[in-house]
């Protein structure tokens, strides 16, 4: 499915580009603009935007890392003391 128009961006593209920007590092935070430069592209007119991250909260590449998780759990019983 096309997400993009502007920039011919498919969901496919979007979950790939997720993919190769979680196995090059496991903990980086996957943001739109990133994928756009991933794939090499510009965000045009922005109209995409509910949809393109609505195709990236589809993906199981969106995930926090886990330790990320591990921290943020800290600190929710570190305050709840």
């Amino acid at each position: 499915m096309i997400v993009c128009h502007c920039q011919n961006i498919r969901d496919t593209d979007i979950h790939a580009a997720m993919d190769w920007m979680r196995a090059a590092d496991s903990d980086t935070i996957i943001t739109p603009g990133k994928i756009y430069r991933a794939l090499g592209k510009r965000a045009d007119c922005g109209g995409c935007l509910p949809l393109f991250l609505d195709t990236m909260a589809n993906s199981p590449s969106i995930e926090v890392p886990a330790n990320l998780q591990n921290l943020r759990d800290r600190k929710k019983r570190s305050t709840s003391r």
